[in-house]
């Protein structure tokens, strides 16, 4: 008889958010890369994520409800879940992968 696994989800609390500063020739603008929390992130407006270790595409998930989950975000697609450094999901079919960076990174 086959057990029923129970599906743990993910929930990553902080990521990168893309925003601008003035370049070094101080002619124009250049976009980076910046790690912040995800509620301080939401707070300031921000608009484009992605996770701070695969650098795969997320969805955030906003707390509604006073007493429900914390703002926290998702991947996207499952391969980035399963192979990536600071997710803490438990998969025991993929014991022996090693992290990797997405197959389809944020830019």
């Amino acid at each position: 008889m086959a057990t029923k696994v129970e599906a743990k989800t993910e929930k990553l609390y902080e990521c990168e958010v893309k925003r601008r500063r003035v370049r070094a020739s101080g002619s124009g603008y250049e976009p980076f890369w910046k790690v912040k929390n995800l509620e301080e992130a939401l707070g300031d407006g921000d608009t484009e994520f992605r996770c701070k270790d695969c650098h795969g595409a997320v969805k955030v998930h906003k707390r509604h409800i006073a007493n429900g989950p914390a703002s926290h975000a998702a991947h996207k697609l499952k391969s980035d879940a399963e192979h990536c450094a600071g997710v803490l999901l438990v998969r025991e079919a993929a014991e022996g992968q090693a992290a990797r960076l997405s197959s389809s990174p944020v830019q």
